[in-house]
């Protein structure tokens, strides 16, 4: 398998932490996003979209980071990752919705403002990022994954912005449950770290 990344981007983050997780092996084809390479036609005919990741699975594109934990979790049967079970598939799905949306629009926009100078106004991210993020911290309360006892794709798909949200100014001191969290995930074989950029409280 071949993923195209940027190892800034959480999204790509998500998609190869998965499959390190995993333990699939992969080339890493870096997509030079300042040079504007996710806007040049070759890629552009992998994603019309022009954004990054994409998996090439022997000729099987595959775009959107959750998409791309879906598609591994199907492929390769790993309904620990993402259950069959119908009322625990609905649960992972509510979370990757939550990845998709208030993370993306609540840590990962705040963090895009400090690396990026993204035009968003500081104060509504920061006040989305600590509003999903007393959510989360509460569910966590009560188990040690999102989900359950176990990881499934929806840790994954969370991980990434919010281990790096200190560097969008997002402090995570008031959050127990998700700083234990993210240790756990962490800790798990074939973990991989997000690269870090000293930047917001993370300077």
């Amino acid at each position: 398998m071949k993923l195209y990344h940027h190892p800034l981007s959480g999204h790509s983050h998500r998609a190869r932490l998965f499959l390190s997780l995993l333990g699939v092996p992969h080339e890493l084809i870096l997509v030079d996003l300042a040079k504007g390479a996710h806007k040049a036609p070759g890629f552009l005919k992998l994603n019309p979209f022009g954004q990054v990741p994409v998996l090439d699975d022997d000729g099987v594109i595959v775009t959107d980071s959750v998409a791309i934990l879906i598609y591994l979790a199907k492929k390769l049967r790993r309904s620990d990752w993402l259950p069959e079970e119908p009322l625990a598939a609905a649960k992972v799905q509510k979370w990757l919705s939550v990845a998709a949306g208030e993370i993306a629009y609540g840590p990962a926009a705040a963090r895009l403002i400090t690396i990026f100078g993204a035009g968003f106004r500081a104060e509504e991210v920061l006040t989305r990022a600590h509003n999903v993020l007393t959510q989360i911290d509460a569910e966590l309360s009560g188990h040690p994954f999102i989900v359950a006892a176990t990881p499934t794709i929806a840790d994954v798909a969370l991980y990434s912005y919010i281990a790096s949200a200190p560097e969008g100014n997002v402090d995570l001191s008031a959050y127990p449950y998700v700083r234990a969290w993210l240790a756990r995930i962490e800790a798990l074989s074939g973990f991989v770290e997000f690269q870090k950029t000293p930047v917001g409280l993370a300077a």
